[in-house]
């Protein structure tokens, strides 16, 4: 029987573990797109990525995740201390992420910032939606990479980490991304095959040390 999503969409995630570093304190791994970062709730949503990571390392401590269809760069724990230092640079918004995104249409300039509150869009969630009465705090930066074609290559640095943060805050400006089966239509929705975003780089201080260390991951797209 094939595994299905809340949504109703067939879960068939690639295959593999793609390990970008290790050592005795934090490990980095690159997350395909399709593939959920921790189990689904429903049977047959086991397979995700900090099962794989925990298969292979099984000290490993799940620090943060990324939406199952963005890709890139996710860090993991080894031991206790690690795991304490580095969500202590996630919730002061120490550390630095940089995602890329392929968006439908150009931007007006060639940089900019989004500052629009966010909350769940109870009723049709995980969707989110902008509400300036009861959301959270929420901030994007983005600059202007290329432009390809009817579409715009983004450098995207969020200053906040919500839930869907990103694809809410491009498309409220205008700007869906390719391939978003939540919040894009018509052409932007068509363009691509996958979600048009990935985590690119992280930046953060080691928890040996404390040294800033950057690790990356190809833009699949």
């Amino acid at each position: 029987m094939i595994a299905r999503l809340p949504s109703g969409q067939p879960y068939a995630p690639p295959a593999g573990l793609s390990v970008l570093h290790a050592d005795a304190q934090i490990l980095v791994v690159d997350k395909p797109s399709g593939l959920l970062s921790v189990p689904g709730k429903d049977p047959g949503l086991e397979d995700c990525l900090e099962a794989r990571v925990r298969a292979a390392f099984p000290d490993a401590l799940l620090l943060h995740r990324l939406d199952m269809d963005t890709s890139g760069v996710m860090v993991f724990a080894r031991t206790r201390l690690a795991q304490r230092h580095i969500a202590w640079q996630f919730e002061k918004r120490s550390l630095e992420k940089r995602y890329v995104a392929r968006v439908w249409g150009r931007p007006a300039g060639d940089r900019g910032r989004v500052d629009l509150p966010l909350i769940c869009d109870w009723p049709n969630r995980p969707l989110q939606m902008v509400c300036h009465a009861r959301g959270k705090p929420s901030v994007t930066d983005w600059a202007l990479l290329a432009v390809e074609g009817a579409a715009s290559r983004l450098a995207v640095s969020p200053l906040t980490g919500r839930s869907h943060q990103i694809r809410v805050h491009l498309r409220e400006i205008g700007h869906p991304i390719l391939g978003d089966r939540f919040y894009a239509t018509g052409d932007a929705l068509a363009a691509a095959d996958r979600l048009q975003l990935h985590a690119e780089s992280l930046t953060l201080r080691h928890p040996e040390g404390g040294a800033w260390v950057s690790y990356t991951a190809p833009v699949p797209f």
